[in-house]
């Protein structure tokens, strides 16, 4: 809905002026329509002969549960039972038999997740109507890579059965848009289809079919971080649907006189969001929807949880001075009361903002808790303790007391789950990652302190955040209630208890991250001048909350008026184009006309953050591999890494020891700040160090994809032509970002002696014995007989024979220089093992494709030539 201004006047005229929707009113339930003239109509006790009925608590009438025996039997099998429950009864008449967007606002536990089965269903059977033969895809979205992994587990066998091919596109995933021609189901998070779709115009042919939007945990858009992510995603669907939609129409006057092609029809995206409870799901409708298919919106109560939740908030006095690490160790000494009062013998998940709190947190409570266990209970107990390593963790174990955080070793992570899932552990302590990943319900769930540390300064846990973790509470194959228990400052304490009863409104954060989302939409040419900007934001959640409340997001009054919210929203539009422009991302003209620069299109590709860019952008030529590394530890992408008090014995054992291998650039004094871990981990890996702490090693690889991506970045920016014409010594600049590129993709410096370790079956113990007996170079192992290989590695045959053949598949190259005269050279590039690789290209040990540069620069630094090609099997 274009208009939003009148949104409000709208829903009042339906609910006023149609018949009103018949729920029982012990639901409290809502569903409405944003329609210019009928209000959306149902029966909320169905018309259907083959309905389970259920008893309402409230008036003793009857609730109908649909049954799947109204679905065509061949969509039966991908609901497990025989009915729906009452959510989903309620609304399957949109989900299932229109093509409507929606949003659906239910309690954690409630099944409204099968709501997107349904509008999968919906659209399969519009297909079949149809006899649509056409290619289609259906995207669906959730906020963790957990949940995603998840619904794939969950969604493969159901759908394959139907021809539907899943797959699973998330930070882990390297793939691009043409790998994913032949799956028709897409399981992504924001950041992913984000990076993705910032290429969408080279891939039309795939995003032009996209018919369904699956968006799960939409009440993330509350994430300061992670909400305006979201949020971007989403309007760029909206927006491209529309581009779409007026290409198609141009393109049906031009052939208006022809058959219509049934398989190319007008692109239509429908969206479906389900949330947790907020007060606000009419705003996502309105959001989502458009002028003339509005979406509708289902809100639920608590009484539709199968699980009955007491949420309770404690607020502690914080005196002014108090830090948050203080106030944290005397929440510690709360907790024994709290658990004694709301367990009843079941069990206890406490969710803590840092490794180091849940090890105080644990070692407070171990020697508090007065637990009688029975001779059975300590047996257990005592077999998971001896199952466990780390010693701490064991005595804390024996007590009753588990951990669980992503310091631990893997295989005691799951011991610890296992013991706690069969309810062997009673307590369990554990950091926010658990309530994001691992799905381990407790009877009793208390967040204790809500402030967490993100960016060098505490900050409170986002709604998402609170709300996955009071998710945890209650175990239907267990309980009939649960409780949550957030303790946190006396202060707090109404944000809290407005938060968890649902009257907490959804916010929109994209103003905070205008320039970054702004820059992506120029580079996309979404954007082209001021008034296409205004329009783009049109699109957006925050224009719909800046109508609703234009004091929080514009600083005008309540009463301000549509012309003054539009001035206003402009004026954001101008501003954040004229930062853009000053540091050299855009181009505007008099007529305030847009254009990416390299530099902004760059950005937007490699999915950088505007300070990573502005870093990069003050290269001046001169750098060294070390600086440029220092450059890549500065990028904001890496800024949620905290350096811990317990890493720095390992990490100032890597950077300076001398009685073990340390780092090849060792900083002056010992680790003090995120960046110097960040150079650290980088070099131990690059280095082939063995990182002996396991979180450290964890990180690791989180750190070197990230790393990754910034140095492709840099790549690209200093070898742009226009920046080397304006500044010809160059050349030290280009030459390390390259190398430094090559060797975090391979995981090791361009000198390594490890270099085995880059063929497939070589990990760091052959690689060791390999270079220890001198075969430090490819060459070397290729010309060794295959016996001598196998005897340092202590191997049978062939694997000798298995590493010369993968060192002959790699590209052997010679160049050669010839002086022509005092002022020219003639250089030759020769592929010496073209016919060789040719011969081979199902088993090309460096892929499918390489790409080459050739570089020359003089003493002075001007780079003389450069030039790159790609090879290609």
């Amino acid at each position: 809905m274009n208009n939003l201004s009148s949104f409000t006047d709208l829903l009042d005229d339906d609910i006023t002026n149609s018949q009103p929707i018949s729920f029982p009113s012990s639901y409290e339930s809502e569903v409405t329509q944003q329609n210019d003239h009928d209000a959306y109509k149902i029966n909320p006790y169905g018309t259907h002969d083959k309905s389970a009925f259920r008893p309402d608590k409230g008036t003793g009438e009857c609730e109908p549960f649909r049954s799947i025996d109204e679905i065509d039997e061949k969509y039966r099998h991908v609901f497990s039972y025989q009915h729906f429950n009452l959510v989903q009864s309620r609304v399957i008449e949109n989900a299932l038999y229109s093509d409507k967007s929606m949003v659906v606002c239910a309690p954690t536990g409630s099944g409204k997740t099968v709501v997107f089965e349904m509008a999968i269903v919906q659209l399969l059977m519009e297909l079949d109507d149809k006899n649509y033969k056409g290619d289609f895809k259906i995207i669906y979205m959730a906020p963790i890579k957990a949940l995603c992994t998840e619904r794939l587990t969950e969604w493969y066998p159901k759908f394959t059965k139907l021809g539907l091919l899943c797959i699973e596109v998330t930070g882990d995933t390297d793939v691009d848009f043409s790998q994913l021609q032949p799956y028709r189901i897409i399981i992504t998070t924001p950041e992913k289809w984000d990076m993705l779709t910032r290429r969408w115009r080279d891939h039309r042919a795939l995003v032009e079919v996209i018919k369904l939007f699956l968006i799960d945990e939409v009440h993330i858009l509350n994430d300061e971080t992670r909400g305006p992510v979201l949020e971007t995603v989403v309007s760029r669907m909206k927006t491209i649907e529309s581009s779409l939609q007026t290409a198609y129409h141009i393109e049906n006057l031009k052939k208006k006189h022809q058959v219509v092609d049934d398989s190319k029809a007008c692109p239509r995206i429908r969206f479906v969001a389900i949330s947790a409870t907020v007060s606000n799901p009419e705003d996502v409708a309105a959001w989502i929807g458009t002028a003339d298919k509005p979406a509708v919106f289902y809100k639920f109560g608590d009484e539709c949880r199968p699980v009955k939740l007491k949420r309770i908030v404690e607020g502690y006095h914080c005196t002014e001075g108090t830090s948050i690490f203080k106030f944290d160790i005397i929440l510690n000494y709360k907790l024994w009361p709290i658990i004694q009062k709301y367990y009843n013998g079941k069990p206890t998940l406490i969710f803590c903002n840092t490794r180091k709190s849940v090890s105080l947190t644990a070692e407070t409570l171990s020697r508090e808790i007065t637990i009688n266990f029975n001779s059975e209970q300590k047996a257990k107990l005592t077999a998971l303790a001896s199952k466990l390593k780390n010693k701490k963790l064991q005595s804390l174990i024996i007590s009753g007391v588990g951990c669980h955080h992503a310091g631990l070793l893997f295989e005691e992570r799951m011991y610890i789950e296992s013991a706690f899932r069969n309810r062997d552990l009673p307590i369990l302590i554990t950091t926010t990652t658990l309530a994001m990943g691992v799905n381990l319900p407790a009877h009793l769930v208390i967040i204790k302190n809500t402030q967490q540390y993100v960016n060098g300064a505490y900050q409170e846990y986002s709604i998402s955040t609170v709300l996955q973790m009071v998710g945890r509470a209650g175990r239907p194959q267990f309980d009939t209630e649960a409780t949550a228990v957030i303790m946190t400052r006396l202060a707090d304490k109404p944000r809290y208890q407005a938060l968890v009863g649902g009257s907490e409104p959804l916010q929109s954060y994209l103003h905070k991250r205008l320039p970054e989302n702004l820059n992506s939409e120029v580079a996309l040419k979404t954007v082209g001048d001021v008034s296409q900007c205004v329009q783009w934001l049109s699109s957006t959640f925050l224009n719909v909350r800046a109508a609703k409340d234009p004091k929080r997001y514009l600083g005008l009054p309540p009463t301000a008026s549509q012309h003054l919210i539009s001035k206003k929203i402009e004026e954001l539009c101008v501003k954040a184009m004229n930062g853009l422009a000053t540091s050299g991302l855009i181009t505007m003209d008099e007529a305030s006309c847009i254009e990416s620069t390299e530099a902004g299109r760059l950005m937007s590709i490699y999915y950088l953050d505007l300070e990573t860019m502005r870093h990069i952008m003050k290269i001046d030529g001169t750098e060294t591999l070390e600086r440029l590394l220092t450059i890549v530890c500065e990028s904001h992408e890496l800024s949620d890494m905290h350096l811990r008090v317990d890493e720095r014995r390992c990490l100032n054992s890597l950077n300076r020891n001398n009685a073990a291998p340390t780092i090849r650039f060792p900083m002056k004094g010992r680790i003090t700040t995120r960046q110097m871990k960040l150079n650290c981990i980088i070099q131990a890996i690059l280095g082939c160090l063995p990182i002996p702490d396991p979180s450290l090693n964890q990180e690791a690889m989180k750190i070197m994809r990230i790393a990754d991506r910034v140095c492709k970045c840099l790549v690209a920016y200093v070898t742009q032509p226009e920046l080397i014409s304006r500044n010809p010594r160059f050349y030290s600049a280009i030459l390390n970002s390259l190398i430094l590129a090559k060797c975090v993709t391979a995981h090791m410096w361009e000198n390594s002696t490890f270099v085995s370790r880059q063929l497939k079956g070589i990990g760091p113990t052959f690689s060791t014995l390999l270079a220890t007996a001198g075969k430090n170079n490819f060459m070397l192992l290729e010309e060794s007989h295959p016996r001598d290989l196998e005897r340092i590695m202590n191997k049978g045959p062939p694997a000798g024979n298995v590493i010369r053949k993968q060192v002959s598949l790699l590209p052997k190259y010679q160049i050669t220089a010839t002086p022509v005269d005092s002022r020219t050279l003639t250089i030759k590039l020769i592929l010496l093992n073209q016919s060789h690789l040719s011969e081979n290209l199902e088993n090309l040990t460096a892929g499918e494709s390489h790409k080459s540069y050739i570089l020359v620069g003089d003493s002075q630094n001007y780079l003389l030539h450069i030039s790159s090609f790609n090879w290609y099997r």
